[in-house]
C-alpha cells in the first residue's frame, strides 16, 4: 500500500478504483480513476496497455482488484497491472487523503 500511493502521489501510476459508485461516494484516492468492477467490459479501453504505464487496482479491500487482475491477465496484454494490498478500507484505515468523486 505504501508503494502504491508513492507511485500515484508520483504520478508514476495510474490508480484505478473499481469499487461501485455507492462505495466511491464515500472517498477516493485524489485522482483516481473511478472504473466500477461491473462496467469493465464496457470500458477496458480506459485501462493503460503500455508496459512502461504501471496501473494499479483497487477496490474496498482487495478482493475483486485480485480477480480482476487476474481476468486482465487471461485477456492477456496487460502486463504492468497489479492490486493494491488491502484496498481503500486499509487507505482510510490509515488516514491517507481521500476526496469526493470528481474532484
Amino acid at each position: 500500500l505504501d508503494f502504491a500511493r508513492a507511485e500515484h502521489a508520483a504520478g508514476r501510476a495510474v490508480l484505478i478504483d473499481i469499487r461501485e459508485p455507492d462505495e466511491h461516494a464515500r472517498g477516493v484516492a485524489a485522482g483516481a480513476r473511478l472504473l466500477p468492477m461491473r462496467q469493465l467490459s464496457t470500458r477496458l479501453a480506459e485501462i493503460p496497455t503500455d508496459p512502461k504505464q504501471p496501473v494499479l487496482l483497487i477496490c474496498n479491500t482487495q478482493n475483486r482488484s485480485s480477480a480482476t487482475l487476474r481476468a486482465l491477465g487471461e485477456r492477456g496484454g496487460y502486463t504492468n497491472v497489479r492490486f493494491v494490498e488491502g484496498g481503500m478500507s486499509e487507505w482510510a484505515r490509515r488516514g491517507w487523503p481521500m476526496v469526493k468523486p470528481g474532484l
